[in-house]
């Protein structure tokens, strides 16, 4: 145990709990982190290959209640009969159409026969870097249908509450519960991104691309981090341990050369006389 007593030293407890530390975080946040990440993207990515070959269904069958939402179901095509509530419209700020500065035009709409959902009805570009809001087109008053997307609510900003300004309400985030707070409208879980040539409609906007991303492999990356960093630890100690052991095989060889050498016999006093005189010669 004396040989192991240098990890004891505060710089070795030091470097141990920083790579232990770095180790924990690795599996306990960073690869989560990124595994979480890949699989919302790869969910995402099989509802929206599933709903591009699907039929539309009413969306009394997929939001039949008022609290209902239908996490499992984004992207899917659905029809709807009602009516858009055009008074309690909500835009959506700071968005980017292809690089533009645009927001995204909300409208509740009433479903005939089932519940209120909101519907996002596309963006609008917006003027002087989003500083001027344009005009935007009323939607219709009759009894229209519509077809749209279901989507999922996205979470709410964190400091970035609603607010009302030249008379248009205004979100940061299309959170269906906020934005039934803010109109005072009852409002699905899930909402409506309406697809193109559609009664009420504005710009339409894409549907995203399928890709994975990085996401799993910065995770494996994350993990081989946390493995080799404890290795990488253990690897320090063995060379310093090594190191010290051939220290204390040498010592023992070096005392013995040193004591084999043997003195110099004193010098007579005429070898002395010899010395001295003969220089001064």
């Amino acid at each position: 145990m004396r040989r192991l007593a240098f990890l004891l030293r505060p710089s070795w407890l030091a470097l141990a709990v920083v790579v232990l530390g770095f180790a924990y975080l690795c599996f306990t946040v960073l690869a989560p982190w990124q595994l979480g990440k890949n699989t919302t993207t790869s969910r995402a990515n099989s509802q929206l290959e599933h709903a591009l070959t699907a039929d539309p269904m009413p969306v009394t069958t997929m939001l039949p209640h008022q609290d209902s939402s239908a996490p499992d179901e984004q992207w899917r095509p659905v029809t709807a009969t009602g009516h858009y509530l055009a008074e309690k419209q909500v835009l959506v700020r700071l968005r980017s159409i292809d690089g533009v500065p645009a927001v995204e035009v909300l409208a509740p709409f009433a479903v005939k026969g089932g519940p209120t959902v909101l519907v996002n009805r596309g963006f609008v570009r917006t003027d002087d870097g989003g500083a001027r809001l344009p005009d935007i087109a009323a939607p219709p008053a009759a009894e229209v249908t519509i077809t749209a997307r279901l989507r999922d609510s996205q979470g709410a900003i964190p400091g970035k509450n609603p607010f009302t300004e030249n008379g248009f309400r205004q979100v940061y985030s299309i959170n269906t519960e906020q934005v039934a707070t803010f109109t005072g409208v009852p409002l699905t879980g899930s909402y409506l991104q309406l697809v193109e040539d559609q009664p009420g409609g504005l710009g339409v906007i894409a549907l995203p691309r399928r890709d994975a991303g990085p996401f799993l492999s910065y995770g494996i990356q994350w993990i081989a981090f946390g493995i080799l960093a404890p290795i990488g630890l253990g690897y320090f100690a063995f060379a310093e341990l090594r190191a010290r052991r051939a220290e204390r095989a040498a010592a023992p060889a070096q005392a013995g050369e040193a004591g084999s050498a043997e003195p110099a016999p004193p010098m007579t006093v005429e070898q002395k006389l010899t010395d001295r005189y003969g220089r001064r010669r």
